[in-house]
């Protein structure tokens, strides 16, 4: 019974790690390895004598495959040996793929900055969460920025870690880290990527596609709780979500607008290309830095909502299912 008990812990308890500790900053973080792996296997791939395309189809699924099969090897023997040993490995690594405090520290330092005037500083720390140039942003668009990053990271930074933790465990979490992982690397439209990196990029499609529905109705729930704006969360999420040019970074994004009443998208500088984007939220207004601060407050209050939402479940289908 207490190995049960145990065993039900680990996401919660890995969630709490995050929660009081934040993301570690360690060289031997599994995503940092995770991308180390992929810089130094991408060479190989790329000299198989067959299409880009293929190349990078087996390249991305030999990677996720493997880091499942590897951590669902290390966890189910430490399980075995020592069912302490499997708890606290497993509750580590799901610690490794959750980052709501990160997010919310990184963003909070953004809207600090902001309010000291110090606009460069706080382009170059935007920097460091976005994919867009930065270094003409005004202080609108620097405030619109976080809070859309926010917004999207809450899907693919805490939710989406959680629903597959609670499914499959750490070793399902962490192949979606990878997953992750290798589409921030090379899931890029340009010359480089175009053929090698399209599958990564659309499997990440694929495995986002449930945490992105499912965050809607929790974001709605928890901006009822703040601030009584569920229904506009949902109706904007409605309208908006499918805007965006990712299929689903738009539907968090798009409840984020609805509750905090604010518009994103619109043009953007890519890799020195202005990219247009469509509006997310067009009948409401600009973003300001306190904006930021309620983004967080929703990204958070949401976060546990998840857990509470995805953890419930799997006990649940636990006692009926055994």
């Amino acid at each position: 019974m207490n190995d049960i008990l145990l065993f039900y812990m680990v996401l919660p308890a890995g969630f709490a790690l995050d929660f009081l500790f934040g993301d570690p900053q360690w060289k031997y973080h599994p995503i940092r390895i995770m991308g180390n792996l992929i810089e130094a296997a991408e060479p190989w791939f790329r000299k198989l004598p067959v299409s880009p395309l293929i190349s990078g189809g087996l390249f991305a699924v030999t990677l996720i495959l493997g880091v499942f099969a590897f951590f669902w090897l290390l966890i189910a023997r430490l399980w075995v040996c020592s069912p302490l040993a499997g708890f606290v490995a497993e509750t580590i690594l799901i610690f490794f793929c959750i980052s709501a405090k990160d997010l919310k520290y990184r963003a909070v330092e953004i809207y600090k900055t902001l309010m000291e005037k110090k606009l460069q500083t706080a382009r170059n720390q935007l920097s460091m969460i976005v994919g867009r140039e930065t270094q003409e942003l005004d202080e609108e668009a620097v405030a619109r920025a976080c809070v859309e990053t926010v917004a999207e990271n809450l899907v693919d930074g805490v939710i989406a870690p959680i629903l597959f933790a609670a499914v499959g465990g750490a070793p399902l979490a962490l192949a979606y880290k990878m997953t992750n992982t290798l589409d921030s690397m090379t899931g890029y439209k340009n010359d480089k990527y175009i053929l090698f990196g399209r599958v990564a990029a659309k499997i990440d499609d694929v495995v986002n596609w449930l945490p992105a529905r499912i965050s809607v109705p929790i974001i709605a729930l928890a901006a009822q709780l703040l601030a009584k704006k569920g229904r506009a969360a949902f109706q904007t999420a409605k309208e908006d979500s499918l805007k965006h040019s990712s299929p689903n970074a738009g539907h968090s994004e798009a409840a984020f607008s609805g509750t905090l009443s604010v518009r994103f998208g619109g043009p953007n500088r890519y890799h020195g290309k202005i990219v247009k984007k469509p509006y997310i939220g067009r009948r409401f207004g600009p973003t300001a830095p306190y904006h930021i601060l309620q983004a967080c407050d929703l990204m958070t209050l949401s976060s546990i909502l998840a857990l509470i939402v995805l953890w419930g479940g799997r006990v649940l289908a636990g006692i009926l299912i055994p």
